[in-house]
């Protein structure tokens, strides 16, 4: 029977030396999109795309202020946390460090520029068409942005199937109403 004393259940991982941590954090976060990939593939091979993104949104609705609130929390950002909140917030959501992304700050505007997306690829890989992802990006990123400070306004730029620039996969625009 495992030791389940309080705090004793994770000693084997509290012990990994710091590079075998980062890898398992790396595991983590691939299993996660995998089983979110996963179950989605599931509906929308039985039911069609817009039964499984009608799901997705539903799911992402709630997930996104979830995970807006414990990151906030674990970052210490106050309840208006502003543009460079938003920045720092959004390197720790769950699929940060699996994309890659460019983000800037002009004025009170915040751009987050997906340019290479783990999902979108994996599609690609396996010969599926793109994910339209933008009606699920729209309430999820809106969602996540007005968790972190309720001043944001969220403006898709570029999403599929609404791609308008041809070098990223997703492009946001966060702007923050004083």
């Amino acid at each position: 029977m495992a030791d389940t004393e309080a705090g004793r259940e994770y000693d084997e991982i509290a012990d990994l030396p710091r590079e075998k941590l980062l890898e398992l954090i790396a595991n983590y976060l691939k299993n996660w999109i995998a089983h979110d990939g996963l179950w989605f593939q599931s509906i929308e091979a039985e039911h069609g795309m817009d039964e499984a993104n009608r799901h997705n949104v539903n799911a992402w609705r709630r997930f996104t202020v979830i995970e807006a609130k414990r990151i906030k929390e674990f970052l210490g950002l106050p309840d208006r946390a502003g543009l460079d909140g938003l920045r720092r917030a959004l390197q720790f959501r769950m699929y940060a460090p699996l994309n890659k992304t460019v983000t800037t700050i002009e004025g009170n505007v915040l751009t987050y520029d997906v340019t290479t997306c783990r999902v979108q690829a994996a599609r690609e890989r396996k010969g599926m068409p793109f994910h339209p992802c933008k009606p699920v990006g729209l309430v999820e990123y809106g969602g996540f942005a007005s968790t972190i400070d309720d001043r944001f306004t969220t403006e898709c730029v570029s999403c599929f199937p609404d791609i308008t620039c041809p070098t990223s996969n997703c492009i946001w625009r966060f702007t923050l109403n004083e």
